[in-house]
């Protein structure tokens, strides 16, 4: 790990709360096994979390039917993006891991964190039409959630109220992360931490501390390939791989599923 860049988004206001001791444990133990670690902590900062025309300092194009997306691009490339965007492109751009940690608010991230990845992750900068997915622009990179939830685990498997979390992590992690190209490790998921005794905290954190030891030579999660869907026919998956998998029992991924059962712990763990 010696000499790799690491990239902690945080969102927690609290300085005396479990994601603040999760985000200083990891600072820890990277740091200490020779990484260079930098934290945007968004709250601290006051980071903007609406997507507007204001993050652009110069002309823009088409004012009276502005389209955030091409027009950030162009800022990208004019060097018209505020400066809090581009600080923090500078930071992912030197990043070989990227760290989100955060409480899940409402079966996702909190606004300030979505506004990061609303704002930061620009057309052009961290992705195009061309390069997405397997072939995105991120795809040398690793990028992870880290999380706590509100709810105990068993509220998120496929027989509990709040449904499987496999599926709740599908549009974070697939169509935020991976559709940049980042390579998703496994989440680490801090179960509903404010209602176990602080022993059970302490475990909590201490399996974080020795997950970290290895956390940048892990594999990644499975995708399958932006090379097995027929650009030319919608991006549907091609007809010999849909025919590869016919007769087996689960779908390729949580929402590639070819309606069948989904893989289990598709989203949660690596080689499944």
């Amino acid at each position: 790990m010696a000499s790799k860049k690491v990239l902690i988004v945080y969102a927690h206001q609290s300085s005396g709360s479990f994601n603040s001791a999760a985000k200083d444990a990891a600072v820890e133990v990277l740091t200490a096994k020779g990484c260079t670690v930098e934290v945007s902590d968004l709250y601290a900062m006051k980071f903007k979390a609406t997507a507007t025309a204001e993050d652009i300092t110069g002309n823009v194009k088409n004012a009276d039917h502005f389209c955030y997306g091409e027009e950030t691009k162009l800022a990208w490339e004019a060097g018209t993006l505020t400066a809090d965007i581009t600080e923090e492109q500078r930071k992912l751009t030197e990043a070989d891991l990227v760290i989100f940690q955060f409480p899940m608010y409402w079966f996702t991230v909190p606004a300030i964190m979505k506004g990061w990845m609303d704002r930061v992750l620009t057309l052009g900068f961290a992705f195009t039409h061309e390069k997405r997915y397997s072939q995105g622009i991120f795809k040398d990179k690793k990028a992870m959630l880290s999380f706590t939830t509100g709810s105990q685990e068993s509220m998120f498997s496929a027989n509990g109220i709040n449904g499987d979390m496999n599926v709740t992590l599908w549009p974070l992690q697939n169509g935020i992360l991976h559709y940049c190209g980042f390579q998703v490790l496994a989440p680490q998921i801090f179960w509903a931490p404010s209602h176990v005794p602080s022993e059970a905290r302490g475990t909590m954190l201490e399996s974080w501390r020795t997950r970290m030891q290895g956390l940048l030579g892990e594999n990644p999660l499975a995708f399958t390939p932006l090379d097995c869907f027929d650009g030319d026919k919608g991006y549907q998956l091609k007809p010999e791989v849909h025919e590869k998998h016919a007769a087996k029992e689960f779908g390729l991924t949580v929402g590639i599923h070819l309606g069948k059962a989904l893989p289990p712990n598709n989203q949660m763990k690596a080689g499944v």
